[in-house]
């Protein structure tokens, strides 16, 4: 993410991440996770729109349980987390593009972590105005297919839509790697699922099967009620 904009962690290669994501290569990958703002984005350089930041969409968010077992949840996170679509690092992407993300009531985050210290879970959960949520899933495809591939420092990144109508139509299941010229390829998933105007999107590493991903993909989806 752009180093212009207030962040929660350490620049890496342009990519603003938690410092629990610290390696470059990773850092590069989940842009998607971690966001860099902490304000809700314009409509334009010259129209800020402000959004406030509610607590009602707690109750939405995902608990350890519903990772598996060993997982563990850390506290709900204070003040509005950022839209987790950004892709500063992509050469094709304006942020000014996407403009559903500047009509966002609510937003909540949390992230899950193992015992091991191994790559950690997350989980957004979004609040539009009305008519923004389903823009806001026609942003989301737009940038994985400007960015569906790009080099960050010799690594690239990619993304591939893995099923386009995933949950019977209600979501968009997505796989992101990182390739490395001396390393295996890191893998991460993404789930977002939409109702009415809340759209949930989870990160999750790999979990060896999509059967793992499909299950709490779908306690996401009872979540939202």
């Amino acid at each position: 993410m752009s180093s212009s904009r207030t962040g929660r962690g350490p620049v890496r290669g342009g990519v603003r991440v938690p410092a629990l994501l610290v390696p470059l290569v990773l850092s590069a990958l989940v842009v998607l996770v971690a966001g860099c703002q902490r304000s809700g984005p314009g409509d334009g350089p010259e129209e800020p729109h402000t959004v406030n930041v509610e607590r009602s969409g707690l109750s939405m968010l995902l608990g350890a349980g519903d990772l598996g077992a060993g997982w563990r949840a850390d506290d709900a996170r204070p003040g509005l987390p950022p839209w987790p679509w950004e892709q500063d690092d992509c050469p094709d992407y304006r942020s000014s593009d996407y403009t559903a993300k500047s009509h966002r009531r609510a937003a909540v985050e949390r992230y899950y972590r193992l015992p091991d210290g191994s790559s950690p879970a997350h989980h957004i959960v979004e609040t539009y105005e009305p008519g923004w949520a389903e823009r806001n899933v026609d942003d989301v495809r737009a940038v994985l297919r400007r960015c569906a591939s790009y080099l960050v420092h010799g690594s690239r990144v990619s993304f591939e839509i893995i099923d386009p109508h995933y949950l019977g139509g209600v979501g968009l299941l997505v796989r992101g790697r990182i390739a490395h010229a001396d390393t295996p390829t890191t893998a991460r998933y993404f789930v977002m699922v939409k109702r009415d105007e809340t759209v949930s999107t989870i990160s999750l590493p790999d979990l060896g099967n999509q059967a793992a991903v499909d299950t709490i993909a779908a306690k996401a989806v009872a979540r939202l009620g």
